[in-house]
């Protein structure tokens, strides 16, 4: 479970902020088109160093996030989802549950591309802040 403090920043790519156009996975003949959803990637090391599971893992740990932006236009409930590869139990991303198109829409709102950077910082075991910037250098929090 991540401690209030801990942080980590990661590069935005294309797939991250246009889910549904990059994951083929998420197409199919029951679900229509939805454009617009997003989710923050969450390093491998990162997840396995602060203790980030995904809701298979068998400790019962949290898995629900409260999530304010810095600039304030933000403010739900994120889930750690999806797994790492190398240990199933960690997480490999957060997006807001049952509703994709939240982070897409926060990454419409602050005009994020790839190649701009999120950081993401703990400030308890079950509450974060995300932070939207061009370059991995110029964040407040």
């Amino acid at each position: 479970m991540p401690q209030a403090g801990v942080s980590f920043i990661v590069e935005i790519k294309e797939a991250h902020i246009m889910w549904w156009e990059f994951h083929p996975s998420r197409r199919s003949h029951s679900r229509r088109e939805v454009y617009g959803e997003g989710y923050i990637q969450i390093p491998a090391g990162s997840a396995y160093n602060y203790g980030i599971f995904n809701r298979n893992n068998p400790f019962g740990a949290n898995v629900r996030y409260n999530c304010t932006s810095y600039n304030g236009y933000y403010n739900g409930r994120l889930l750690a989802q999806g797994n790492q590869g190398g240990d199933p139990n960690y997480a490999k991303q957060f997006s807001e549950e049952e509703n994709l198109k939240a982070i897409g829409d926060w990454y419409d709102y602050v005009g994020a591309t790839a190649g701009d950077y999120v950081k993401v910082v703990f400030t308890s075991p079950t509450d974060m802040i995300i932070e939207h910037s061009c370059t991995p250098n110029e964040f407040h929090i």
